[in-house]
């Protein structure tokens, strides 16, 4: 299918990105990757009137060491966080949250930031920031302001972000989780979680298990109380996992449980077996 007319506007650089975005506003919708918009506009599941293109935004791409924080730019492709040595020695846990996304021709277009603006309830690598405590950084021509990943997505598909920003890059604190561990299941091969969990010392996050990727506070709060891996029978509190063609909500609910169980284990921030 061939979508609806629509503008077109290729930016050179971040200023014209942002001269852009405010000019159009509500109007706009930035294209990174396209993994996700570009699909969305051929079945006019989405309407767009001006595209803005940030596929030539060169200094979006990077990964850098930064005082007390490691810095992702919005334009870096997935496949870069498999292999970039900064990755593998401060955040590995992005690595392997990539790996678990599409495949090798989606993890060379895909881009950070366009997973971040999705705000995918199953988004693989969101889920590994939310767990990393990271935050986004949100620029317009009238500033920069930064959100915490984990608040960063209201909705599937809806975001704190103003008609006048972009999201210009991620922060992961430094330094990194001693403990960490990610676990996913997914039914066929590349398809979206059903449910996945990251667990970075004492941070525990879920993605499937509701409208957005939340912290599992429940179980955080066991953890603090020495509970041990029991703390994973609290996995589903205070969740609202859906229930759908690809798993019931009681299977996402104890599937969350185990997972998380496992996760624990896997990363030594409790005693466990798998």
């Amino acid at each position: 299918m061939i979508p609806a007319n629509l503008h077109y506007h290729r930016a050179r650089d971040l200023a014209e990105a942002l001269e852009l975005r405010q000019a159009y506003g509500d109007q706009l919708r930035p294209l990174a990757g396209g993994q996700s918009l570009l699909p969305a506009l051929k079945l006019r599941r989405d309407r767009v009137d001006t595209l803005l293109d940030l596929g030539r935004v060169a200094e979006l791409s990077f990964v850098a060491h930064r005082d007390d924080h490691l810095a992702v730019g919005a334009l870096t492709r997935y496949h870069r966080l498999l292999s970039d040595p900064l990755v593998d020695r401060y955040a590995p846990m992005l690595a392997v949250a990539t790996a678990a996304i599409g495949d090798p021709q989606v993890r060379h277009v895909g881009t950070v930031g366009g997973a971040l603006a999705h705000a995918d309830p199953a988004g693989d690598l969101p889920l590994a920031l939310v767990a990393l405590d990271a935050v986004v950084v949100l620029r317009s021509v009238a500033g920069t302001r930064q959100v915490p990943a984990a608040e960063l997505a209201v909705a599937p598909g809806v975001t704190v972000c103003r008609p006048d920003e972009l999201v210009t890059e991620v922060r992961v604190p430094l330094p990194g989780p001693v403990r960490w561990s990610y676990r996913t299941f997914a039914r066929p091969a590349l398809e979206w979680s059903v449910v996945a969990v990251a667990v970075a010392d004492g941070r525990v996050a879920l993605a499937g298990m509701g409208p957005t990727i939340r912290r599992a506070h429940g179980v955080e709060a066991a953890l603090a109380e020495g509970a041990g891996v029991a703390a994973a029978a609290r996995a589903d509190e205070g969740c609202d996992p859906p229930d759908d063609v690809r798993a019931s909500t009681a299977y996402r609910r104890h599937l969350s449980r185990v997972l998380v169980a496992r996760a624990l284990a896997d990363s030594g921030t409790v005693e466990g077996s798998r």
